[in-house]
């Protein structure tokens, strides 16, 4: 059997010429912001992607196959759906298996990159090792994806409501490159500084192509995590957004929120908290994370030949 995937004709016809493809997910037009914010945000970083020299490919799984890019109707149509599962490694087979409508996380977003042939998927942040883990066990499934399906993963880092030294760890011993684009310290999503060193530092894109296609001749599995810091004018700085961040994570315990509740409670929380900046914040990063995957989305391009 084949992997069950539709593609667009401007996606199709970009991987058959060795055009360069950048993923994109779906949750954040499914469990981000209302439609029609959501859909239009959505198009503002495929139209980045596209203004900055490369092919947006949005993911997501409808009817029972893996959408790899969407056409106006159909990000309409997941725009506006009720009931959408929000699919991880663990679900998106089933899924695909009971026709549901679902919206890709990092981890399946990369599963499904890696089946169509795109070697980039740029997003907002990925999830991580949260606070109290050593308790909950509450470990976000993106970790062990990076470590498993060869995708280069441009982000601002791990959501900062996450513990950042404990995400670091796991990423370490599971062997997945963190590079810093452009300075030393790992950016904390909001803010551009987390007061924690990269392991990694790329000044470019094309180096970052370059230690992409040289895990894959050296047969290593799993992809890298580019930690692209948000732009300066667009962050809200560390000293700023922690003990908003303290507030948050101490309302979610006083009520009990657990598991797959407690992102979105969090992300919700630093909404009403900083009078929307934290959204304006995210999608100016998500939009920055756009410009750099196409960026090295071409350099790979170039460098297969």
């Amino acid at each position: 059997m084949t992997a069950p995937l539709t593609y667009t004709p401007e996606v199709a016809a970009a991987l058959k010429e060795g055009r360069p493809v950048v993923a994109l997910e779906s949750t954040i037009i499914t469990h981000g912001m209302p439609f029609p914010q959501n859909v239009e945000a959505a198009r503002a970083v495929e139209a980045e992607v596209r203004a900055h020299g490369a092919v947006p490919a949005t993911i997501a799984v409808m009817g029972g196959r893996i959408h790899i890019g969407l056409t106006d109707a159909e990000l309409d149509a997941l725009g506006k759906a009720d009931h959408v599962m929000k699919l991880s490694r663990a679900d998106l087979a089933a899924c695909l298996a009971m026709g549901h409508m679902g919206a890709t996380t990092v981890a399946a977003t990369m599963i499904c990159a890696a089946l169509a042939g795109i070697h980039v998927f740029a997003t907002g942040g990925i999830g991580g090792v949260h606070r109290g883990a050593e308790s909950s066990f509450d470990i976000s499934a993106d970790l062990p994806e990076l470590a498993a399906s060869a995708v280069t993963v441009v982000a601002a880092g791990a959501k900062a409501i996450l513990d950042l030294p404990k995400t670091l760890e796991v990423l370490e011993t599971q062997g997945v490159p963190v590079i810093a684009y452009g300075q030393d310290e790992f950016p904390a999503f909001w803010s551009r500084s987390s007061g924690i060193k990269a392991p990694l530092r790329m000044d470019s894109a094309a180096q970052i192509a370059a230690a992409h296609l040289m895990r894959g001749t050296l047969g290593l599995p799993g992809g890298q995590l580019v930690a692209n810091p948000i732009p300066a004018e667009a962050e809200i700085a560390r000293e700023e957004i922690n003990p908003v961040i303290e507030a948050a994570l101490a309302e979610a315990t006083a009520q009990s929120i657990a598991a797959k509740e407690v992102t979105p409670f969090l992300l919700d929380r630093m909404f009403e908290r900083t009078a929307g900046r934290s959204l304006e914040a995210n999608i100016a990063l998500v939009l920055n994370n756009a410009r750099l995957g196409a960026a090295i989305a071409i350099e790979i391009a170039a460098q297969r030949g």
